[in-house]
Formats: structure tokens, sequence, C-alpha cells
């Protein structure tokens, strides 16, 4: 899921403004969620807890799954964990979204 903080007078990348309206946006979340549950790079990327990235700010965050082109992000995908939204494989009770979408 991307959200944009900079907008301009031709709005905001194609659309999302849209997106946001409930009706499509609980479905969209819920998406992304249930897909954040798996990494191409698993179990080597949800188990790199110590630090990757930029700063090594980056936990269970790798570019098989949710790093973005710096161009798209402008904090360049510092602090992002994908552990810490759906939790550990070993321990999926401590993610923060574990208990919106349930186990997968």
């Amino acid at each position: 899921m991307i959200y944009t903080a900079a907008g301009d007078s031709e709005g905001t990348l194609g659309g999302l403004v849209r997106l946001g309206r409930p009706e499509r946006l609980g479905p969209v979340v819920n998406r992304a969620l249930g897909r954040a549950f798996w990494c191409s790079a698993d179990p080597v990327c949800s188990e790199n807890l110590g630090g990757q990235g930029s700063k090594m700010a980056n936990l269970a965050a790798c570019h098989g799954c949710i790093l973005l082109p710096e161009t798209s992000c402008e904090t360049i995908n510092h602090g992002l964990d994908r552990a810490m939204v759906v939790g550990e494989p070993e321990a999926r009770q401590h993610g923060f979204f574990v208990n919106f979408i349930g186990q997968p």
C-alpha cells in the first residue's frame, strides 16, 4: 500500500483519493495485510531483526516484499518492519494488525 504525503495541483498519484473511501480502503488494507504475512525472501527477511538498510533501521523489510523505489518514499524506506505489522512467523500474536485480519 502506498501513501502519499505530498500532493500538487494535479492531485496525488493518480486517484489515490478515491481509494480512501471506506468502501474501497477496507478491502485494500485487508489484502495488503494478508500479503504481508509472506515474503519471497522468508525466512531470511523476517529473521533479520538485527537491522538492515540505511542506518540498520529496517528490520523485516527487503526488496522482495515492501521496499519502494526511493523516489516513491519521502523517508527513503527508513524504519520499515513487516514483522511489527503482522508478527514474526513463530510469534504472529505480536503483530499489530493480527487481530484485524486473523491468521493466514
